[in-house]
């Protein structure tokens, strides 16, 4: 009986990770028909059917459940294997993989980034700019600046510091609306907010406003796109503080019209942190993101 092959195991290990093969492609930086090959190759191997396909994606069978468990610490391994041998490295040189939010990725890492670059440049930044968990065990990202307390077990969380919201809206919608004087007062005003996050929900009912999510005329989960309607002069929206006060073309409306703060954690797993390069990548991110 033939062994399986490790990339088939990995490309199993994706697919089950992530539901389907576009998904999966998406993430191992592959493409669906090498997955798929991959997938039909083990299932052969073995002899054995490990996923039911659906319209909906790739579901486990009983089988490929059982066989999951241990290609999932057959990766994990694999990845310790290669931050421990990365870690012998002592230049501060290479490839540092960040994941931040859209807003964090957009508006405040790129300063901080080109001083990073400036200081060393030998040090080759990687930025995913997603709203989504990734895994740094799998190297998926080796640092994650995130806008909640990770929940992945085995990884180093340091809370960095909290980024208080402000609403903003542009002169002219301000003179043509006025200005909220009061929270209250947002309610006969056009407010920008996001669908399915209850964030800023949540910070008005911190502060006394009970509101739900028909208070938002133009709702978008993108943050980024929420602040381009803000800009454009569409109402009023919520920015974090360092990221709105520095928008000249936006006024802050009403410091009683905030909408309280969001926690801004540093994720890297322990490993990677004793990675020349990403021990100080993590340490300039915790230094200029505290200050």
């Amino acid at each position: 009986m033939a062994e399986p092959d490790w990339s088939q195991i990995q490309s199993f290990a994706a697919v089950a990770e992530h539901g389907s093969l576009s998904a999966a492609a998406r993430a191992q930086d592959s493409s669906q028909p090498t997955l798929s090959r991959h997938i039909a190759q083990l299932e052969a191997t073995l002899g054995a059917r490990l996923f039911d396909r659906s319209s909906g994606g790739m579901v486990l069978t009983d089988d490929g459940a059982d066989l999951l468990v241990h290609a999932t610490a057959m990766a994990d391994a694999a990845a310790r294997f290669d931050m421990t041998r990365d870690g012998h490295g002592s230049d501060i040189a290479g490839t540092v993989r960040l994941t931040a939010s859209h807003v964090v990725a957009n508006f405040i890492l790129p300063p901080i980034l080109m001083e990073l670059h400036d200081a060393y440049p030998a040090i080759q930044i990687e930025v995913v700019a997603s709203d989504s968990t990734e895994n740094l065990l799998r190297r998926e990202a080796d640092i994650a600046l995130r806008m909640y307390r990770p929940t992945q077990p085995d990884v180093i969380a340091r809370h960095i510091t909290d980024l208080p919201l402000g609403a903003y809206a542009t002169p002219a919608y301000i003179a043509k609306h006025g200005a909220p004087e009061r929270l209250e007062d947002l309610r006969h005003h056009t407010i920008i907010g996001y669908d399915r996050s209850t964030l800023i929900i949540d910070g008005f009912a911190a502060l006394g406003l009970k509101v739900g999510r028909d208070f938002f005329a133009f709702r978008s989960d993108d943050q980024v796109l929420c602040w381009h309607m803000v800009i454009a002069g569409y109402g009023i929206g919520f920015a974090q503080v360092r990221v709105g006060d520095a928008d000249p073309r936006v006024v802050r409306v009403s410091r009683d019209g905030d909408a309280g703060s969001m926690p801004l954690w540093l994720t890297a797993h322990p490993d990677l942190r004793r990675i020349p390069r990403v021990r100080r990548v993590y340490d300039w991110l915790a230094n200029a993101l505290s200050a």
